[in-house]
């Protein structure tokens, strides 16, 4: 119980502290968003870098999320802590990103007729290390790593996908289902390797 009440006054005045730094960026203190910035780099490149698969491209869109982030402040409103929220930017600003890409296909909804069964999932990988699931997952193509990383490592779910995507829900599970099979084929393919 003790221990339970000593870590709720720690994220109690962790999060005191992240509003009193807020509140000194929206006045434009410098040393406040060098703060802010330390505090949330690294789980923002790592963000970033599931999804873009480069640690350049990465880097490049976490600095701008930081501006972006700083620029638009003010209409922070609280209703979800502020990582999540500068998370959501850099989810945003890295899909921006590919989108630009010449080699970026978006599912347009004549996809979702090839009516594909979800029978395949994640967990089927099981007998795979963490570090084989997201090497296989960094050489997916840009639109199949995007849909992994957002639904197995950020936690969206499907409906929050189709909204960050602006896509219908047919084709969420439409390229889940590809994403799935073309993981699942490299991580195979990976460990036919390993055993020869």
């Amino acid at each position: 119980m003790y221990l339970y009440s000593e870590r709720n006054r720690n994220r109690l005045e962790q999060q005191r502290q992240i509003a009193d730094l807020l509140a000194a960026c929206k006045q434009g203190n410098q040393k406040a968003q060098l703060e802010i910035y330390n505090r949330y780099y690294k789980a923002m490149y790592n963000t970033a870098l599931r999804i873009l698969g480069n640690s350049d491209d990465a880097e490049d869109v976490m600095q701008e999320a930081f501006i972006k982030a700083f620029d638009k402040l003010n209409s922070f409103k609280g209703t979800a802590t502020f990582g999540a929220w500068l998370k959501r930017i850099v989810i945003n600003e890295s899909i921006a990103f590919l989108r630009k890409k010449p080699h970026f296909v978006d599912l347009d909804e004549s996809v979702t007729s090839l009516n594909i069964p979800e029978t395949e999932t994640i967990s089927d990988t099981g007998q795979w290390q963490i570090k084989q699931v997201l090497e296989a997952l960094a050489e997916l193509k840009d639109n199949y790593r995007l849909i992994l990383s957002l639904h197995f490592i950020e936690g969206y779910d499907y409906e929050e996908i189709m909204q960050i995507l602006d896509v219908s829900y047919a084709n969420v599970r439409t390229m889940m289902s590809r994403a799935k099979k073309k993981l699942k084929e490299k991580l195979t393919k990976k460990s036919v390797a390993v055993k020869y």
